[in-house]
């Protein structure tokens, strides 16, 4: 491994590619730690309850910390919103479909649309943020500094606009900072920056574990961190990690045959290949949309309760939906988690995957799947198959999402602990930690160098 390391840093451009990501990675870090001017504490100091739960979930996925009101507040959220947007109008509106097919121009327009939409995304949050941290503590203004408030104890209106203003730039900074690392340094740029905010998130979860723990047997009590629980957390990790590695690298392999072609004398083609499909398809998008889909509901009804009086019949119905939306270790919290899990790998697997499409480029190419005609046939054993394997992904990741949620209801540790067992964060960070291999093994492979990946089964990891 050490060797593997010397080689790649004796390569002058590589090494020049590595340490400009590090270092613009490392200016998203320092800007994460420079408070908005006018907040006085954290978020997480007076968000209570859902509110915390649902800042924290968000922060994972979001390149961000939501609990801390900084530059770089909304993460590059808004960013990933836009172009998931613009994914999914591809496929059902007529003339962004067309300007897909555009190529290099017509990518260049879509990121053009992406941008733009970015900031309207940008400036509507940061001003939702902005009055949700003023509504946060118990007298609805804790979170700003009184030298920021005018007479009648809200924040000036000039103030609101800055705020909102410098989230959003942070939030345009962070894009731009992403495309950079895509042009100069090594790795999906975006990727990196939400893999940067997971990873950051570690130290302060393992020094809450280790300050929490007590150096003896606890016979597995809830919510005490003994040597016995200690082993399980461990062990579990391995596991979880060993498992999601070997389902982002799972591939069901197709078997192709190209049609023979003579050319003067010689004989062409002919030759038997692989058709590769990943299992895991759809990545790790259908956590994100039915995370979102939970929370949302449950921090919802909690603000329609605190509406009514709390004595009404209104608020205990609305209180009780909240609470059942917001319990994370109810059975119906994750069979309706596991079902939406299932519904968006389909959904997504649809939109990104075109049995149609892949039949007529294998026919143009002269390539057909033994035993199936080229055309519909093909198209329909592609699409069976499409079907089969995403049952199996989407089972892998109803298992991953919820074991947050049975190591946070069973063993009793911090949701800060549990959340690196599985869910989005841990399929984040190994699908972009194995993206940026292959792009240095890629490098490495074209200097006649022994790739990193070399003996550990390849395969292709679907990029954030």
């Amino acid at each position: 491994m050490f060797e593997k390391l010397r080689i790649i840093f004796s390569i002058p451009e590589l090494r020049k590619k590595i340490l400009l990501t590090i270092g613009l990675l490392a200016v998203y870090r320092i800007g994460f730690h420079i408070p908005l001017p006018m907040i006085a504490t954290d978020l997480e100091d007076a968000a209570g309850g859902g509110a915390a739960d649902f800042l924290q979930k968000v922060s994972v996925f979001a390149a961000s910390d939501l609990r801390q009101a900084t530059i770089f507040g909304l993460g590059i959220m808004p960013y990933i919103s836009a172009s998931i947007i613009f994914q999914l109008l591809g496929s059902v509106y007529k003339p962004l479909e067309e300007l897909k097919k555009e190529g290099e121009a017509g990518r260049k327009k879509l990121n053009e649309y992406t941008r733009y939409l970015t900031v309207l995304i940008c400036v509507v949050q940061s001003y939702m943020y902005l009055k949700f941290m003023l509504m946060a503590g118990a007298d609805g203004t804790s979170n700003i500094n009184p030298n920021f408030m005018n007479a009648d104890q809200q924040l000036y209106f000039g103030w609101q606009v800055v705020a909102v203003l410098t989230m959003t730039t942070g939030t345009v900074f962070l894009m731009w900072l992403g495309e950079q690392i895509d042009e100069y340094g090594i790795g999906n740029g975006i990727s990196l920056l939400i893999m940067a905010g997971i990873l950051a998130q570690m130290p302060k979860a393992l020094f809450e574990l280790v300050s929490g723990m007590k150096p003896q047997l606890t016979g597995l009590s809830k919510g005490d961190v003994g040597i016995e629980t200690l082993i399980i957390l461990v062990v579990l990790f391995v596991v979880v990690v060993f498992g999601v590695v070997f389902i982002t690298l799972g591939q069901r392999k197709i078997p192709t045959q190209s049609a023979k072609f003579t050319r003067g004398r010689r004989v062409y083609g002919g030759t038997r290949q692989f058709l590769p499909l990943r299992i895991n398809q759809a990545g790790v998008m259908p956590i994100i949309f039915a995370s979102s889909l939970l929370m949302i509901p449950g921090v919802f009804f909690s603000f329609l309760a605190g509406r009514f009086d709390s004595s009404g019949t209104l608020f205990r119905a609305l209180n009780t939906v909240s609470l059942t939306l917001s319990d994370q270790t109810s059975y119906f919290f994750n069979l309706l988690y596991v079902a939406l899990i299932f519904f968006f790998c389909y959904f997504w697997t649809a939109i990104t995957f075109n049995p149609k499409e892949m039949s007529d480029n294998l026919k143009e190419s002269g390539t057909f799947i033994p035993g199936y005609r080229p055309g519909r046939r093909t198209t329909d054993y592609l699409e069976k198959v499409m079907v089969r394997i995403t049952y199996v992904g989407a089972a892998f990741l109803g298992l991953i999402a919820i074991v947050p949620t049975i190591v946070y209801g069973s063993l009793g540790v911090p949701y800060s602990i549990a959340g690196f067992y599985g869910g989005t964060g841990l399929l984040i960070a190994v699908s972009v930690a194995f993206d940026l291999v292959q792009k240095i093994d890629s490098h490495l492979v074209m200097r006649n160098y022994r790739g990193l990946l070399e003996g550990a089964g390849g395969g292709t990891s679907p990029v954030v």
